[in-house]
């Protein structure tokens, strides 16, 4: 009998699991709520419980026979900050929090599998279900590694996996190399000589110098970093002045942004280039600008062994429905830091179509319970063909 047909008794728990963890989203480091449902009920499944790794962490350990490798399988469980738009039986009963990135869904299919392997034993070695908070941009993964995990857990290979719209609900995607992009952030301030907009000449004039430097930052990806190596430079905010002064020059200018990509050494140009942009937009205005580049997460690159491995358990499970050169994304994603302290592949799982325009992180976004049986499957496959009896 195929794996997703087995694991269908167990569906209608895992749907309703799915749709409460919806409705009682919990930000970074505070899913108590969450969290403690997941430790209840690997508790309740017999597994060995670590609590309160990352605050809110949660690490669920299953043995079986005498083998001596050691995988770790990751989920996320935090929400989002931003309120639930769309009307459904189990919108978020919170204010202003939502699931709208499928943290509920990635929780419940490691749950799922927990559960299944707890029941058949089916393969000969450990494997540790790690719960991770915080990975909208709060740095539980690297809060967790900080506090242990791999010397607590010490792991052969680490698995991530992330709903995506678009690839159907039996579908999945898994490539090697880079999938998700570094993540940093960056800030310049310039500092001139405020003074009346009448007479700009009587001061230093820190909004020109920044109009300047908006429309050269693009120049770095396009005339400086390799055409052949992706890159994203944006600017996303701008705070100068006051609109209730409009004769008023001010003093300081302050330019946040992001910046992406995908080879440690891109990721240093960029850190370098801004920095240099913004010195010489300062030096010809003649005015002062900091610069703070802050690394945030690195890239996720997929391990080439570590691939090989789930694309066998993702065609043991979706046949030829898998996607093998599925483009990388510039989102980026703190698993990142458990796959640079092991050997690690991060695959995709299909959500359905994008209804109604609903992408991560929209207001109308939802985890799609018809790939349930496909994921809670995909894992159970890469644990029993990773610990082979």
């Amino acid at each position: 009998m195929p794996l997703k047909d087995l694991i269908q008794a167990d569906l209608p728990f895992l749907r309703s699991l799915r749709q409460d963890l919806h409705a009682h989203p919990e930000l970074g480091f505070e899913e108590e709520r969450t969290s403690g449902i997941v430790a209840s009920l690997l508790e309740e499944a017999g597994l060995r419980v670590h609590r309160g790794l990352g605050k809110t962490g949660v690490v669920g350990t299953l043995q079986a026979g005498n083998g001596t490798r050691t995988i770790g399988l990751r989920a996320d469980m935090d929400a989002l900050a931003m309120p639930e738009q769309a009307e459904r039986p189990y919108k978020s009963t919170i204010p202003g929090k939502m699931h709208a990135c499928g943290h509920d869904g990635h929780t419940t299919l490691l749950l799922g599998a927990a559960r299944h392997l707890a029941r058949t034993r089916n393969f000969s070695g450990t494997v540790h279900f790690i719960f991770q908070p915080a990975e909208e941009g709060r740095g539980g993964a690297r809060r967790m590694l900080e506090e242990g995990l791999f010397e607590l857990f010490p792991c052969d290979a680490v698995y991530g996996l992330h709903n995506m719209p678009g690839l159907a609900t039996d579908e999945m995607a898994v490539t090697a190399g880079p999938q998700l992009a570094s993540s940093d952030s960056w800030l310049v301030t310039f500092k001139g000589v405020g003074t009346h907009g009448a007479k700009p000449h009587l001061g230093k004039d820190p909004i020109t110098a920044s109009g300047h430097f908006l429309a050269a930052l693009q120049t770095i990806v396009g005339r400086v970093v390799n055409p052949l190596q992706p890159a994203v430079v944006s600017a996303c905010s701008v705070q100068a002045g006051d609109p209730r002064a409009l004769n008023v020059i001010p003093d300081i200018v302050e330019i946040g942004g992001t910046a992406r990509a995908y080879s440690a050494d891109v990721r240093n140009q960029l850190e370098t280039e801004i920095g240099r942009l913004a010195g010489g937009v300062a030096a010809m205005f003649g005015i002062e600008a900091s610069y703070e580049f802050r690394r945030r997460i690195p890239p996720v690159v997929n391990h080439p062994d570590a691939t090989a491995r789930a694309l066998k358990a993702a065609q043991t499970v979706c046949g030829a429905k898998v996607v093998t050169d599925f483009e990388p994304s510039t989102a980026g994603d703190d698993f990142a830091f458990f796959s640079e302290a092991a050997p690690g592949a991060y695959v995709w799982l299909g959500n359905g179509p994008a209804i109604d325009g609903a992408l991560h992180h929209n207001t109308a976004y939802d985890f799609n319970d018809e790939a349930i049986p496909t994921g809670v499957a995909f894992w159970v496959a890469l644990v029993e063909q990773e610990l082979a009896v």
